[in-house]
Parts: C-alpha cells; sequence; structure tokens
C-alpha cells in the first residue's frame, strides 16, 4: 500500500498548490482578457493609420500579424509571471531564444520564404496585375502572400512560387512599362528593289492601330541574306501585355503580307537547286 499512500499524497500536494494559486490564475486569466482587448484595439487603430497610406494589402496585413504576436508575447509573458512569481522576463526571453533556434533550424525554407516575402512586399517594381517570367514560370501576378506569390499562366492555370524563388533568382518583369517593343522578320526575294520593299513595309506597319508612334518609330532594317531572301528586321512599339503583343503582332503580319502583295514584291519559300555531275537522260511518255 505504500505506492498508493505515495500517489495520494502527491495528489493532494499538487490540489493544495493548485488552489493556493487560484488567485494568481484568476489575475492571469484577467491579464488575457485584457490582452486580447489590448489586440483588437491597437488592430483597429493600425488599420485605421495604414488606410491612409497606399501600402499594399499583402504589407498591411503583415503589420497587422506582427502588432499581435507583440501584444500576446507580452499579454502571455505577464500572465506566466503572475503565475509563476520564480519566472522573470530575463529567463522567459532565453528560454524562447533558444527554443527559436531549435525551431529556425527545422523550419529554415519557412522562415527564407517569410524573409523574402518581407523584401518582395516592399519591393514597387512587381506589382499584383504585372505580367512576369522566372525560372520558366511566365504569368500574371495576381496576389503576394508572406509566404509565397501566385502567377495565374496565361492558360488558365495557377502557379503558386515560394518568395525565395522570386528573390534569389531573376525576374522578367514584362508590363513595367506601358509599352514594349516587339520584333519580327520578313524576307523578300531577291530581285525586288530593297529600298522600295523596306518602303512598303514600313507603311504597312505604321497604318495599324494597335502600334505605338508617340515618340517610338517603327524601325525596318535590312538584316541579312538569307538563302532564298533579303531579310528585314521589323521593329515596332506596341502595349505590354502578352496578349497585346500577340494581337498587334497578328495584325502587323497580316497588314505586311497584304501590302507586299498589293505591291507586286514577293516573299519567297526556299528554292533549292540539284546538280549532278553528268547529264541525265529524259525519259519522254511515250517510251517504253
Amino acid at each position: 500500500m505504500e505506492p498508493v499512500q505515495i500517489l495520494v499524497t502527491q495528489l493532494r500536494d499538487i490540489a493544495r498548490a493548485s488552489i493556493e494559486l487560484l488567485p494568481q490564475i484568476a489575475v492571469a486569466f484577467v491579464v488575457i482578457l485584457l490582452t486580447w482587448g489590448l489586440n483588437n484595439l491597437a488592430s483597429y487603430i493600425l488599420r485605421r493609420i495604414l488606410d491612409r497610406t497606399r501600402l499594399r494589402r499583402s504589407l498591411k496585413e503583415l503589420f497587422s500579424l506582427l502588432l499581435s504576436i507583440f501584444v500576446w508575447v507580452l499579454g502571455v509573458m505577464i500572465a506566466a509571471v503572475i503565475v509563476f512569481p520564480g519566472l522573470t522576463p530575463a529567463s522567459i526571453l532565453a528560454g524562447l531564444g533558444i527554443g527559436s533556434v531549435a525551431i529556425g533550424f527545422a523550419f529554415k525554407d519557412v522562415f527564407e520564404n517569410f524573409l523574402a516575402g518581407i523584401i518582395i512586399l516592399f519591393r514597387r517594381e512587381m506589382r499584383i496585375g504585372d505580367h512576369i517570367e522566372c525560372e520558366g514560370i511566365e504569368g500574371e501576378v495576381t496576389q503576394i502572400a508572406i509566404r509565397e506569390s501566385h502567377i495565374m499562366q496565361t492558360d488558365g492555370q495557377l502557379v503558386i512560387v515560394p518568395n525565395s524563388i522570386l528573390f534569389k533568382n531573376p525576374v522578367t518583369i514584362r508590363t513595367d512599362k506601358d509599352i514594349r517593343r516587339v520584333t519580327v522578320i520578313c524576307g523578300v526575294a531577291y530581285d525586288e528593289d530593297v529600298d522600295a520593299s523596306r518602303d512598303v513595309i514600313e507603311d504597312a506597319v505604321k497604318a495599324c492601330d494597335t502600334v505605338h508612334q508617340d515618340g517610338k518609330p517603327v524601325q525596318i532594317f535590312a538584316q541579312e541574306f538569307a538563302s532564298s531572301s533579303i531579310n528585314f528586321e521589323v521593329t515596332w512599339w506596341t502595349g505590354s501585355k502578352p496578349v497585346e503583343v500577340r494581337r498587334s503582332r497578328d495584325q502587323v503580319v497580316a497588314a505586311v503580307k497584304r501590302a507586299l502583295d498589293e505591291a507586286g514584291i514577293e516573299i519567297p519559300f526556299p528554292y533549292r537547286t540539284l546538280t549532278f555531275k553528268e547529264a541525265l537522260p529524259l525519259q519522254g511518255a511515250g517510251d517504253g
């Protein structure tokens, strides 16, 4: 019966200690309630202040989250000191420091994406609605969160990209400017006049309504002697969104083709000349 008596004694001591701690527990519970109210009040005041700024929504949410964490850590620390008077803020902070090192190693990638997300949120180059390309992923930025960013590809597929990838690798922002330069190659036959062909192509491109010409000239350059044509580099400016680029390229190619046809200028297809070492006999239809 001795082990049973030891167990009963320990339970009595625990119950007595718990009863003695009831006043401290009640005060700590009140502190938690005050912390909850203070957190709501501080969050409300911060939201009112941030609503007057031009910060991104995700950045506002980050500030609110950090404020809530600070208020709750402070409140829980005060409640713990009330319940356990032997604890001191210094010892609690030391314990949190050791625990944070272990958590940091365990969740290295999570914290890496978190910090990268904070830096990306403070950047103004990449915005919601921008079309970007990074590591073979191309599409519209629909959301920038703390840990990841959402990229909607042109085929409708959503790609969730960890922020560390966007932070460590080069990111091409295709819609950083309102307009973008587009280039296509157009070839004409060797028998055609180069200067006349250039003028016809230039007039056709300028006539397209998707081509921007305000301070952005249409440029046509003879580029190379190709296998069966003189190739022109045709360059113009249009809207920066992918659909605008495709629409403008379609219009320009169709207009140039139509203009060259109307001018009687040949757009050649590849020619192949066969040379034989010896003359080949020709066989007529009636030979047999």
